[in-house]
């Protein structure tokens, strides 16, 4: 089931960077990132674009990654529903 409508967040809504966007295509990860809560997109992006250095945006798009790919992990923290079978 896809969570991509972010019409019912209530914070601010983090536009998605274009290199996020490259990243995410390059690795064929957009299915995985859009099958995430609304809450957990906008989350992963807002933290991204938080960090004030390049190597930090960086290493934190590189977490994101990982864990869409490994699946059952969302910022460190157990995230059953995303668990690859």
């Amino acid at each position: 089931m896809a969570h991509s409508s972010k019409s019912h967040l209530t914070r601010a809504i983090n536009p998605i960077p274009e290199f996020v966007l490259d990243a995410l295509e390059h690795r064929s990860l957009m299915s995985s990132y859009r099958e995430r809560p609304a809450y957990q997109q906008n989350d992963y992006i807002g933290w991204i674009n938080s960090a004030r250095r390049d190597e930090t945006k960086q290493k934190r798009l590189n977490q994101m990654l990982a864990e869409l790919e490994q699946g059952g992990l969302y910022m460190k923290m157990d995230h059953p529903p995303s668990r690859r079978p």
